[in-house]
């Protein structure tokens, strides 16, 4: 008899329409203090300095924003758990439109984005469906995607500030889940159990299904170093030496299906 079919995650969306404002404060808080010097210092995102990061934390809302003003879409044509695996065909349009803001005053930038967004966000529902660039979305699952464009993005701006930007515990817990539910996607089955305390656990991998008891292939780390080894801003092999991530049983080895984002 076939494995039962597991159902999709579903996403509390006046949290998640929460969480989404409120990193989104937490960063602007952030930006706002920061000085010239720490604006043109470089971020481990390739060529882009914390001012071109900035900038792109700015575009996961104005984004929405113009999404929000085109012709609804006739038909759902993007999955969320579909969202993560093909943000890499995007990186460089990404890297273009995020060049292309102007970022001769961050404190209005985020001060505008902030107040067009809540304007073109009130009162719109959640089964709205949402252009992007990777098809259409329903408006509650690409809010879902935003926490993680934040989350990431937040990580990224403390590793090469230092500000200690703090996370929203619901914009983490949604960026650690779908995460995780892209992994059990990408490599459906049973064999291997993936914890990541408090927000997620998943079970994927092909082979022996675990039914009772303590699982035989255990993968266990935090929400930051799950989600950096999702986006590729960590390694696997490095994660385990340094024992941010357990791994225990012949089949937990994760290595070959990471990173899921581009």
């Amino acid at each position: 008899m076939p494995p039962a079919k597991k159902r999709t995650r579903s996403y509390d969306s006046a949290r998640t329409r929460a969480a989404v404002l409120a990193q989104f404060g937490n960063v602007r808080e952030a930006v706002t203090a920061l000085t010239p010097e720490q604006l043109d210092a470089p971020t481990r995102l390739g060529e882009w300095t914390v001012r071109e990061l900035a900038a792109h934390l700015t575009m996961v809302l104005a984004s929405m924003t113009r999404k929000l003003a085109e012709t609804e879409p006739a038909r759902r044509e993007l999955a969320l758990l579909d969202w993560p695996l093909a943000t890499v065909t995007e990186a460089a349009s990404i890297d273009e439109d995020t060049r292309a803001i102007d970022t001769a005053d961050l404190p209005v930038l985020f001060a505008e984005t902030a107040e067009r967004y809540g304007a073109a966000i009130a009162g719109v529902s959640d089964e709205r469906l949402v252009p992007t660039r990777f098809g259409a979305m329903t408006l509650a699952d690409f809010l879902v995607t935003r926490t993680v464009e934040l989350v990431v993005h937040t990580d990224d701006l403390n590793a090469a500030t230092g500000a200690g930007v703090p996370f929203d515990r619901q914009a983490l817990a949604a960026c650690t889940r779908l995460l995780a539910d892209a992994l059990a996607a990408k490599a459906p089955g049973g064999a291997v159990e993936v914890r990541i305390p408090p927000y997620a656990v998943v079970q994927c991998v092909e082979g022996p299904r675990h039914t009772r008891g303590t699982p035989p292939n255990v993968v266990e780390t935090d929400p930051l170093t799950w989600i950096r080894l999702a986006t590729g801003r960590a390694r696997w092999a490095t994660e385990l030496d340094e024992a941010r991530v357990s791994a225990s049983g012949e089949r937990a080895d994760l290595k070959d299906l990471l990173p899921l984002m581009g």
